[in-house]
């Protein structure tokens, strides 16, 4: 039987707050590729409070640290306190779970894999991490968490996280680090019905399409943005940002990416790679 974490029980429409690849550091002024990551996540943190404020809980899709570092895992910790929510997290290509764990158990954030939210929706939560690589995979075990889930709750509504994009979002550089075999989990969706909307990190830009009759959504990194339908490794100059979704008693998703205003977060135009 499925570990299931519950809220909002009674909610009829719920709102998440997606926040992914904040990459961060155990030292203050850690940089990726130019940027302040602990300064630039503190000032998304602090524009959410004020332009998107009301939301049931956070997502965090992964790439939280970049040094693999407890500290660094504190400083999210940290730095989602003010926004007063619980958080749902899970590991992507960068983060070290030894590490990941040691700052659990948390009020704020849990490593469940399924959640129940609302009367009318449930979260599925998986982990795509492959040790010591950059692409993904999902494991026997994960696409059964998966199945069995959907099985189990066919009258919910179901959005899907995971870190790795499950299909090419179109840069030849960063698609050859999506999530491997996606056929084995499209094949899954594929068995059930009530699948309404994947959603995943890792490519630091904005992606919504439809695929498969599912809305597939990537969001931009708290810190550095990649440069859409480039082959080669390119960086963006838009601003880092996060993403809202409304979760609507009919399965229907709204949602909205936000970047931020007055903030200069430019990454290093000359990097070749990271």
């Amino acid at each position: 039987m499925l570990s299931e974490t519950l809220l909002n029980e009674e909610s009829d429409s719920i709102r998440l707050l997606q926040i992914t690849d904040t990459h961060l550091f155990a030292p203050e002024d850690g940089a990726l590729l130019g940027v302040p990551t602990r300064k630039s996540f503190q000032s998304v943190v602090e524009q959410v409070l004020q332009r998107t404020p009301d939301f049931d809980a956070i997502l965090a899709t992964g790439d939280i640290s970049q040094d693999h570092t407890v500290e660094s895992y504190q400083h999210f910790v940290k730095g989602i306190t003010p926004l007063k929510k619980p958080c749902f997290w899970l590991p992507g290509n960068h983060d070290y779970k030894p590490s990941m764990g040691g700052v659990l158990p948390s009020p704020q954030i849990s490593a469940c894999e399924h959640l129940l939210i609302g009367q009318h929706w449930q979260v599925i939560i998986l982990d795509s991490q492959v040790v010591g690589v950059p692409h993904g995979a999902l494991s026997d075990e994960q696409l059964t968490l998966l199945d069995n889930a959907l099985f189990q709750h066919p009258q919910r509504h179901s959005l899907v996280l995971l870190h790795h994009h499950p299909l090419p979002a179109g840069s030849a550089w960063l698609d050859q680090h999506q999530l491997k075999e996606s056929d084995q989990f499209w094949s899954v969706l594929a068995k059930h019905r009530n699948v309404n909307g994947i959603v995943c990190g890792h490519i630091h830009q904005e992606l919504d399409r439809i695929v498969n009759g599912v809305r597939l959504l990537a969001t931009p990194s708290t810190c550095v943005q990649f440069l859409p339908d480039s082959d080669d490794f390119a960086l963006d100059s838009q601003a880092p940002g996060w993403r809202t979704l409304d979760l609507l008693p009919n399965g229907d998703i709204e949602t909205q990416v936000y970047r931020l205003k007055d903030c200069d977060f430019s990454a290093d135009s000359e990097a070749g790679g990271y």
